[in-house]
This record gives C-alpha cells, sequence and structure tokens, in this order.
C-alpha cells in the first residue's frame, strides 16, 4: 500500500476500513489481543528496507502484527500520525520540525538518525530549459514535495543563490508525480530525491545537492520518529526495532551489498541501482549518534536538538509554520538511542 499526501486525508474517513488493512487502528493490545505495529516507510534506500525485506521484525516479535506501509512524503505521514494511523515512521528532519510546532504539535519523539542526507537530493533543471545557475531559476516553474526535505533545501538553495522564492513558481508534488510532469514538459526543474531523481539526471543539469548544502549550514537528515503513547506502552518493540536498525546501519558501511539486494527487491530496482543510492548518503550507528554532534547523551545533550529548531526557525521565516517554540521542547522530543 502507498500512501500520498493527497490520499492520506482520507485516512480520518476511512479509520474502519484501514484498520483492517493495518493502517489506522489501535495499536495496543487488549487482553488476549495481539499488538499492531504500524509503520510508515518511504521508498527509498535505507536501513529499514533490510528489515522489512528479511522479515526481521516480525521473526523478533511473533506475537505482534507488523504492518508496512509505504507513503510518499513526510508531510502525508505527519498527517497519518495526526490521525492516529501510525505508531513508527521514516521521517526526514524538515518535517519533523514541522511536526514538532504549531499547529501541529505532534507527540512523538525522534528515536534514532537513520542517515545524513548526501547527494540522494538534489536540485534538478531540464537542459531544455536553458537554465545553468540557481539564478536563472527567477521565473521559473520548479517542483518539490512541500514539507520534506527536499523542499527545505530547495528554499535553502534559493536563499544561499539569492533568488526571491516569490519569483519562482513552485509547485507541490510528489515524487511520482514529479516524474511525471517533467516528462511533460510542465515544470522546468525540481528538487527531489531518488530514484526519480535519478531518472530526472538523465535528460536534466544538478545545479546542487543537500551534500553541498549540508556545507554550507544547511544539513537534512532522516529520523526514525514513534509516537510517545507507543513508546511508553511498547517499548520491546521500540528494543528490538533499534536493535536491528543499528546493526542494519552497520552492515550497511562493512557489507552493503547484501543491503543493496534487499532494498533492490523492495524498490524493484537492479542492485547496481540500489547500492549506488545507499552510497549517497552518511550512515552513522547508534554508538556514532551519541555523539555530541547529534543526539550526545541525556546528561549532556547534542547538537540535534539545536539543529532541528534551526530548521523550525527557517519553516516560521517561509510561513510554514506558526511558531517555533523554545529549545527546550525540540530536547524532549529527542529520545538517545541506547545500546
Amino acid at each position: 500500500m502507498s500512501v500520498s499526501r493527497r490520499s492520506v486525508l482520507s485516512l480520518f474517513a476511512a479509520a474502519p476500513l484501514l484498520a483492517a488493512c493495518g493502517v489506522g487502528g489501535s495499536s495496543s493490545s487488549g487482553s488476549g489481543e495481539r499488538t499492531k505495529v504500524r509503520i510508515a516507510y518511504q521508498s527509498f534506500a535505507d536501513s529499514t528496507l533490510l528489515l522489512k525485506d528479511q522479515r526481521t521484525l516480525e521473526n523478533a516479535l511473533p506475537d505482534h502484527d507488523i504492518a508496512w506501509t509505504s507513503f510518499d512524503s513526510g508531510a502525508s505521514i505527519n498527517t497519518a500520525f495526526l490521525s492516529g494511523a501510525i505508531d513508527i515512521a521514516v521521517i526526514g528532519s524538515s518535517p519533523a520540525a514541522a511536526a514538532l510546532c504549531p499547529p501541529l504539535s505532534i507527540p512523538y519523539q525522534v528515536i534514532e538518525l537513520l542517515n545524513v542526507i548526501g547527494d540522494s537530493e538534489a536540485l534538478v533543471v531540464r537542459k531544455a530549459s536553458g537554465v545553468t545557475d540557481i539564478k536563472g531559476l527567477a521565473g521559473r516553474k520548479v517542483a518539490a514535495p512541500f514539507s520534506s526535505t527536499a523542499h527545505y533545501s530547495l528554499l535553502a538553495a534559493l536563499e544561499q543563490g539569492g533568488v526571491d522564492p516569490a519569483s519562482v513558481t513552485l509547485v507541490d508534488l510528489e515524487p511520482q508525480n514529479i516524474q511525471a510532469a517533467w516528462q511533460r514538459g510542465d515544470i522546468d526543474g525540481a528538487y527531489v530525491w531518488t530514484p526519480v531523481l535519478s531518472v530526472l539526471q538523465k535528460d536534466g543539469l544538478t545545479l546542487t545537492d543537500s551534500a553541498k548544502l549540508a556545507k554550507a549550514g544547511k544539513p537534512t537528515l532522516t529520523f526514525t520518529v514513534a509516537r510517545k503513547e507507543f513508546i511508553d506502552r511498547n517499548g520491546v518493540v521500540i528494543d528490538k526495532w533499534l536493535a536491528a536498525t543499528d546493526a542494519a546501519l552497520k552492515q550497511i558501511n562493512t557489507d552493503p551489498k547484501p543491503v543493496a539486494e534487499a532494498v533492490a527487491r523492495q524498490l524493484g530496482a537492479s542492485v547496481e541501482d540500489a547500492l549506488s543510492q545507499l552510497t549517497q548518503n552518511i550512515y552513522l550507528d547508534h554508538a556514532q549518534q551519541r555523539t555530541p554532534e547529534y543526539f550526545g547523551t541525556p546528561e549532556a545533550p547534542g547538537k540535534l536538538a539545536e539543529q532541528l529548531r534551526s530548521a523550525a526557525e527557517f519553516l516560521k521565516a517561509q510561513k510554514k509554520v506558526e511558531a517555533v517554540p523554545d529549545l527546550a521542547t525540540f530536547q524532549a522530543a529527542l529520545r538517545v538511542p541506547r545500546g
């Protein structure tokens, strides 16, 4: 099942039906009932696709019902959290920052860092457009999934290039719709992630990417987040998830081919393409995530809360959130991964 931002609003109206297929419904187990674990993932190369492919959670938690649902963007995932339809999700740092701000104020926690986004997300223009630099985007039509890490990076790239976002026609499209619009010639450019990015780059020119923006002080990341209530009531599930993802993160760095094979099966891509996509990001195991640059420790918080708040402030300046909470709110939303 794949859920887009456009279709996710139907979660509110169709909760009974969605509960039957694993989206929506209660994740808590009553007496004699199996516990449901509802996981939102996105179709890009990452460590969690190894878990899905190998049925790691299903094998570790045989008395639980594990439901995986594909979403097209972080914005649609946030909407699903608001409807109570999911428990655990893979989501980018920009939509996560937005979720912690009004009007969303979603009660979830960041429980781990899945990757630091590199050139797996990039700003590409059609060669036929004649645009050769970011300044050339003024007066052009550029697409990105709004409220995503790509949208955040697009706005940062425009700011870095001295281009007023108001001078660019920004179009809110999900990745697959971006690919279709590109092929029709409806847009001049797009900021998007793999695998759609790889398709666009075949006849496009890359102007910048998220690795370059990170070096310029605008990093983007991918997280695992989970509902606070779910964490409190299902600690065993969280522990099993974190143990499995930590092992997968280590494997990407030491023996990536089996991970690429799993990703290829899940995405319907070649192993070579999956391996290429995996190399486009930086993967840190949980011990590395507990350094001052990221989570830090409960006693000595790292810079991650400040990075999230900085992203939220940027979104506020772009009028994408109503207000930015204090740093303590972002620190409280971080749960340092153990093990």
